[in-house]
């Protein structure tokens, strides 16, 4: 008899919790409207010189930025802004709402209403389209639709304030970094032409290759006179007038060579070998810092271009709808899943009782 009561307790309360479930669902539970919209985040199609530093601007792709405003949509900064632009709270609050589907009027924790806040806006990235479907529920068509148009709104408003923060401090530091070798490159050219004034060489490079180009020749002359020396000392004395003409000519050439030699060899400061390192020195620093100097320009006229090219737009693909039936909650498939739970775990329940007592037995 006993058993029979357990049982039969069992499919009882599994009965009473079908039917008051069935009751919730069919007469109290308050329709929600669902708004639908579907966007897509456009930025501008400038065309980028050659010169683009993406390196430097990479701020991720589409795919980022989607991931980035969908964060920005579920979050208590703009739950912040809509509690004070639509009474967010207020209605989802409103005693006309069946109790489990209202937001306690009483919690004041934010936390809380930022949770039922996600129970209510659902926003999903289609990875393959590469488009955010945002879907917004709610007890009123007129403010499903009116959040949706808020969330959007704020969204790509958003998204630009984030995008020209970025922009702007790039420029800035770029319009900074030119400022600097723009100095540099003034300071590197006025060194090397005072250097030019000071000495009275254009290049002393072309100075030192022009008298190694004498030496050359002289040296050069110097061995055909020598020759020339060996060949007629062969027929004729040393005294000979001949011979005398070509030993002044050979010591006149010696002197020559050592005379031109001496201004690339000698020791002192002022030697052209020395002023050719220097100047080729302030050459080379001059045309790095020149170069610095254009990459730099190069790159802030880059930036400027991608810092337009930062501005998000949402192109709506469709706009929130305004909801004319509504679609949850599915009342039916509430009530069958719940009748099939209640059963499945009635009859588990009624069998663990029965292996119990037979272990007892």
């Amino acid at each position: 008899m006993t058993d029979k009561l357990s049982n039969s307790f069992i499919w009882i309360l599994c009965a009473i919790s079908i039917f008051l479930v069935s009751i919730y669902w069919t007469f109290i539970a308050s329709d929600r409207y669902v708004s639908k919209s579907i966007i897509v985040l456009e930025s501008p199609q400038l065309s980028v010189p050659s010169f683009s530093i993406k390196s430097i601007l990479s701020g991720g792709g589409g795919q980022t930025d989607m991931l980035v405003l969908r964060e920005y949509m579920m979050s208590a900064d703009l739950l912040k802004k809509l509690i004070l632009q639509i009474k967010f709270k207020e209605h989802y609050s409103n005693q006309k709402i069946d109790i489990f589907s209202r937001f306690s009027d009483s919690t004041e924790s934010f936390e809380e209403l930022h949770a039922y806040y996600l129970k209510v806006i659902e926003i999903e990235v289609d990875e393959y389209a590469n488009v955010l479907k945002v879907n917004v529920e709610s007890f009123e068509p007129e403010i499903a639709q009116n959040i949706a148009l808020f969330v959007l709104k704020e969204g790509e408003y958003h998204m630009n304030i984030m995008g020209k923060r970025l922009a702007q401090e790039q420029v800035d530091f770029l319009e900074h970094q030119v400022m600097n070798l723009n100095t540099k490159f003034n300071t590197s050219r006025q060194a090397l032409i005072k250097y030019q004034n000071k000495h009275g060489l254009i290049s002393p490079v072309h100075a030192v290759e022009n008298i190694s180009n004498i030496v050359a020749d002289l040296k050069y002359e110097h061995a055909s006179l020598q020759y020339s020396k060996k060949a007629l000392s062969s027929y004729q004395s040393l005294h000979s007038p001949a011979m005398i003409k070509l030993e002044n000519q050979i010591r006149a050439i010696k002197k020559q060579i050592a005379k031109e030699s001496a201004k690339l060899t000698r020791e002192s400061g002022d030697a052209l070998n020395a002023r050719s390192a220097e100047y080729q020195t302030l050459e080379l620093k001059a045309l790095f810092a020149k170069e610095s100097y254009s990459g730099a320009l190069a790159a802030l006229q880059s930036t400027r271009i991608e810092a337009a090219r930062k501005l998000k737009h949402i192109s709506i693909i469709q706009n929130p709808t305004l909801p004319e039936y509504p679609i949850k909650p599915q009342r039916i498939y509430n009530i069958v899943t719940f009748v099939v739970m209640a059963l499945f775990l009635s009859l588990i329940t009624q069998m663990i009782i029965l292996i119990i007592k037979d272990h007892r037995d």
